[in-house]
């Protein structure tokens, strides 16, 4: 975890530097997932003549789909977020223009709301998913 020196400024170039290297260290992780979920694909691809076997290769594929179509997603976020690291709006809260904190980064690099911004959206949700 990136530890905060006496004085240094919120989203100091160190703070931005730390957080470009996590963001891009865990793009690169999940480019090479999608690589390898590509080469399994084509090295396990059969067609069993048991169609018990041939089903379960299919939903095994339909998983590994739906854990990459996540993570496509995941890798948006980690792009838009090195965006905001390159524009200087990196760690600041959509909603209110806080700062969204450093331990909240460490923990989710791509929070783009503070803690409480996030509830107040959630419980938002929530409600209006009830109506």
């Amino acid at each position: 975890p990136y530890v905060v020196k006496q004085g240094e400024a919120y989203m100091s170039r160190a703070q931005l530097d730390h957080f470009r290297r996590i963001l891009g260290s865990w793009k690169l992780d999940l480019m090479e997932e999608v690589d390898r979920t590509v080469s399994h694909m084509k090295d396990e691809a059969a067609n069993f003549p048991d169609p018990n076997d041939r089903a379960t290769q299919e939903e095994e594929f339909s998983l590994e789909l739906r854990t990459r179509d996540r993570e496509r997603k995941l890798l948006k976020k980690i792009e838009q977020s090195i965006a905001l690291i390159d524009a200087g709006d990196y760690g600041y809260c959509d909603e209110t223009g806080e700062p969204i904190g450093i331990r909240r980064l460490e923990a989710r690099p791509i929070a783009t709301m503070s803690i409480e911004a996030q509830e107040r959206h959630e419980r938002n949700e929530r409600v209006h998913r009830d109506d």
